[in-house]
């Protein structure tokens, strides 16, 4: 059995999905169907969400027609028959009551979370409904009732498992499946999401559970290429990466794949493919435990970075110095992504800034804090990159007119990631495409 995750554009309209269609029914192996909302809807939902926690009712009843308007327009074009255009109304009818019977509610964060959940549960159904209109069977799996978290908002493999594995088990001879991605049940039992990843993350706990042949991802992108698409002209989609090279291009920016969603696949050796929806024939990107290659394969950027120098002469040779600094960003759960140390200073840098206040006062005490802001880090990903000649001289020629800020090399034998102002991104971008993959 392989898995099949579909995001937002791949069913954002009446034609993609009948895309979707065709490519899930091909072949003898039984499919699992993960769906994002389409496209527009969970930002949709946010903004009924926001002016709702701030009691601007009008504004949200306004979305939610709005809303609403557009899967009008969409059932009408995805479904043709008069009794399939009838279960599609029944569908956006039940879910939009839902949201004017909120209305009268008062918000709280369990309800935000119900509100989220609806794109999801829209996009199933209606893909659903579409499929029964083909006369193609198939079974429509709640992921409410198997997906969950813990109090820690972390997933429960095992439970996932098992609860998974029972629901098939009453479908013994069904071969295609379909269920909602990103959402699931946390700790209380109410409706949640998995945040980080989302519909990615759904899928592959879901390969994982099931021992799955494969992942696939279906994006509107031909794999994860070699640098953003989006900032350099001249790209190319990477063949193949290995788990560890794939986890480090998503954490350091490559949009096309969330880090959360590598792990269960990592962990229980299930293969990723990145595929696009638009062109199934193109061979996209193989995810496995072996790299394929050595060398450089890809660079991603990594924005909104914040530098903290602590500097002291004092102490910073002290016995347990490091980690009385590392705990106060344990304190207030903030990752930091790079470090750099001297004889007097250190240097990290992190990505949230909502304890930012609180942190620098507790380093206040340690030696003298500097704070600076608007930096972007830039990860070139590969094989034994470390290891490989001529790397670091191409890097580093190729971004003599850059002002580098900090280097992380020799932490991991797949990275090496720069500290560069944002307004340097797109420059350093371009001439690592040149300088590292022959790509003007």
């Amino acid at each position: 059995m392989k898995v099949m995750k579909f995001g937002g554009t791949s069913v954002g309209r009446p034609e993609r999905m009948q895309q979707v269609k065709e490519l899930i029914t091909k072949g003898d192996e039984p499919v699992i169907t993960v769906l994002s909302a389409l496209s527009g809807t969970t930002n949709a939902l946010v903004s009924i969400g926001d002016a709702m926690a701030e009691g601007n009712r009008e504004l949200a009843k306004e979305n939610i027609d709005k809303l609403e308007a557009h899967y009008q327009t969409f059932i009408k074009d995805l479904l043709k028959s008069e009794k399939g255009y009838s279960r599609g109304k029944n569908i956006v009818s039940e879910h939009f009551e839902f949201l004017n019977i909120i209305l009268k509610i008062s918000f709280s964060e369990a309800l935000s979370k119900d509100i989220l959940a609806q794109g999801e549960l829209l996009s199933t159904k209606l893909f659903s409904a579409y499929l029964e209109e083909n006369n193609i069977d198939h079974v429509l799996l709640p992921a409410l009732e198997f997906m969950s978290i813990d109090a820690d908002d972390e997933p429960q493999v095992a439970t996932i498992r098992q609860r998974l594995s029972a629901l098939l088990s009453q479908h013994k001879n069904k071969k295609l499946f379909i269920t909602q991605g990103y959402i699931c049940r946390n700790a209380r039992g109410e409706v949640d999401n998995l945040k980080r990843g989302g519909s990615d993350y759904s899928a592959s706990l879901i390969a994982a559970a099931i021992n799955a042949s494969v992942c696939e991802i279906w994006t509107d992108i031909d794999g994860m290429h070699n640098n953003d698409p989006r900032v350099v002209k001249k790209t190319r989609p990477v063949e193949q990466l290995s788990f560890e090279e794939a986890a480090e291009l998503a954490y350091f920016g490559a949009k096309i794949l969330h880090p959360a969603s590598i792990w269960p696949a990592q962990f229980y050796k299930v293969p990723v493919k990145l595929l696009n929806t638009m062109q199934p024939s193109a061979a996209g990107t193989l995810i496995a435990e072996q790299a394929g290659s050595v060398g450089a394969k890809a660079v991603a950027a990594k924005d909104g970075i914040i530098s903290i120098n602590i500097k002291s002469s004092r102490m910073l040779l002290a016995y347990g110095f490091l980690r009385k600094i590392f705990e106060v960003f344990e304190k207030y759960k903030t990752s930091i992504d790079m470090i750099t140390t001297s004889e007097v200073a250190v240097s990290v840098t992190i990505d949230n800034k909502i304890h930012l206040k609180q942190i620098v006062k507790e380093l206040e005490p340690f030696g003298t804090i500097g704070v600076e802001s608007d930096f972007t880090i830039i990860s070139v990903v590969g094989n034994e990159i470390s290891q490989t000649p001529h790397i670091l001289k191409n890097l580093f020629e190729s971004l003599e007119p850059v002002p580098v800020r900090m280097v992380s090399y020799g932490g991991s034998k797949h990275n090496i990631s720069l500290l560069v102002p944002s307004t340097e991104k797109t420059k350093t971008l371009q001439l690592l495409n040149k300088g590292l993959f022959g790509l003007d």
